[in-house]
């Protein structure tokens, strides 16, 4: 085989992928709130094998994204309602209890 041809400098300063820990440093966020985008389908990664990378372009359109609308909250701010598990209307209406 050849020689090895040493990496540009400019290709070893800009990966064109990072990890979620690398992205979550570029977006200056914590490593939590970039799994927590992935889930929540705002940051599309890239799967090589069992790895899970961002591609810089990716960072880029998701932070377009929030300069275009505001409004959107990050996921890990986003509260879900919880579901109700029983029907408790009539649990403290005094009409509808037994006289017993």
């Amino acid at each position: 085989m050849g020689n090895p041809q040493p990496v540009p400098d400019g290709l070893a300063a800009d990966p064109l992928l990072l990890t979620p820990e690398e992205a979550a440093q570029v977006l200056r966020v914590g490593r939590t709130t970039i799994y927590a985008l992935m889930k929540a389908g705002e940051l599309r990664p890239v799967h090589i094998g069992r790895s899970c990378r961002l591609a810089r372009a990716e960072l880029e359109r998701y932070v377009r994204m929030l300069q275009n609308h505001p409004q959107a909250a990050p996921a890990q701010h986003r509260r879900r309602s919880q579901p109700k598990s029983a029907n408790q209307s009539g649990l403290f209406n005094p009409d509808s209890w037994d006289a017993s």
